[in-house]
């Protein structure tokens, strides 16, 4: 299979992320303090970490929020901790642009409980990742004048930005897409819960798919996402992701894109490096062309060195297609070491 583009959303830059506290990317700083410990460009650099984080549950349960922490001491820091913040997110950004990001997905949604607080801290992160990179924005939010402020502060020139994500149960931000010109990552969610079923994704998308039309949003805008869940709950949830992206491309043609979170189908599983490459291979070879993901683990090249007639990537195939019931063939190979 001939690889020619792979359409990525690059998924790093959320407030989500989380390092151990016991890791080898959490340490301390030459002065002491906690801090979160990152490479750029072979040199090793040191980011303290906030007070407010250090007195948060997260890192009570050794966890750090290391994307909240460099956007609170690039906004709120004094001196070398604020340059640090700033520093931090700009290796970030250009780590992913040059991996191979076609836009950079921002979410800030757990920076704090205050809606003016992530609203401001989305405003400000925009025009940080924008300062530090020339790839257009991802904006990416549960909530809608978030994801207003976050479209305000990007930068047209760059290409439109994208709304990621809106479904049947989002319709509120059918304005502000119109609005910004921007285009969507177009989720088969629906109105009162989650679609089972293939039939229930491409019904979901015929009803979406006309309301994104005429809020201005052309097929060459628009990037359905039939949604990814995890194997481990469900054996035949990568076959059925699968069987979804041919009948989307099928029904939709050339123009459209289709993507999705790609890794979310390895959580609770073993060599999710693995899965989630040959998941985005069969995801490509299915009609997909991109992927909401980490750059680093998943681009265009890294797909077309993959040793398809390998047993790592058999077994992974048979895991996701539901020929390896319950992965045991596959979970037996890991134990084993062959994998």
């Amino acid at each position: 299979m001939e690889i020619k583009k792979f359409i990525i959303i690059g998924e790093n830059i959320h407030c989500t992320r989380v390092f151990k506290k016991e890791g080898n990317l959490v340490g301390s700083a030459p002065d002491g303090r906690p801090a979160v410990i990152y490479d750029d460009g072979g040199t090793k650099k040191f980011m303290p970490i906030p007070d407010q984080i250090l007195k948060s549950g997260d890192w009570e349960n050794g966890k750090v929020k290391h994307c909240a922490a460099a956007i609170r001491q690039g906004m709120n820091g004094k001196g070398a901790d604020k340059d640090a913040g700033l520093d931090y997110l700009r290796v970030m950004a250009l780590k992913q642009e040059k991996a191979g990001a076609t836009y950079l997905d921002i979410n800030v949604d757990e920076f704090g409980a205050n809606l003016e607080e992530r609203i401001a801290a989305m405003q400000w992160t925009a025009a940080t990742v924008q300062n530090a990179s020339s790839l257009p924005l991802s904006i990416d939010s549960s909530n809608v004048e978030i994801m207003r402020a976050g479209l305000k502060a990007c930068d047209p020139k760059r290409g439109r930005p994208v709304v990621n994500s809106i479904s049947l149960e989002r319709l509120a931000l059918l304005e502000p897409v119109a609005e910004y010109k921007a285009a969507v990552v177009a989720s088969a969610a629906g109105e009162h819960g989650l679609p089972g079923t293939v039939e229930e994704r491409i019904a979901n998308f015929d009803r979406l798919i006309p309301k994104l039309l005429a809020a201005g949003v052309s097929y060459p805008a628009m990037h359905l996402d039939p949604l990814v869940y995890t194997i481990s709950t469900d054996p035949m949830n990568g076959k059925i992701f699968l069987e979804s992206i041919a009948a989307a491309r099928k029904k939709y043609g050339a123009e459209i894109h289709i993507l999705g979170g790609l890794s979310n189908v390895s959580f609770g599983m073993p060599a999710r490096k693995l899965i989630n490459q040959v998941f985005t291979w069969l995801a490509v070879e299915a009609g997909g062309d991109g992927g909401i993901v980490d750059p680093m683990q998943i681009n265009a090249d890294i797909l077309r060195a993959l040793d398809t007639a390998g047993e790592p990537f058999k077994l992974a195939r048979a895991l996701l297609t539901g020929e390896d019931e319950f992965g045991m063939n596959f979970i037996a190979a890991h134990r084993e070491k062959r994998i």
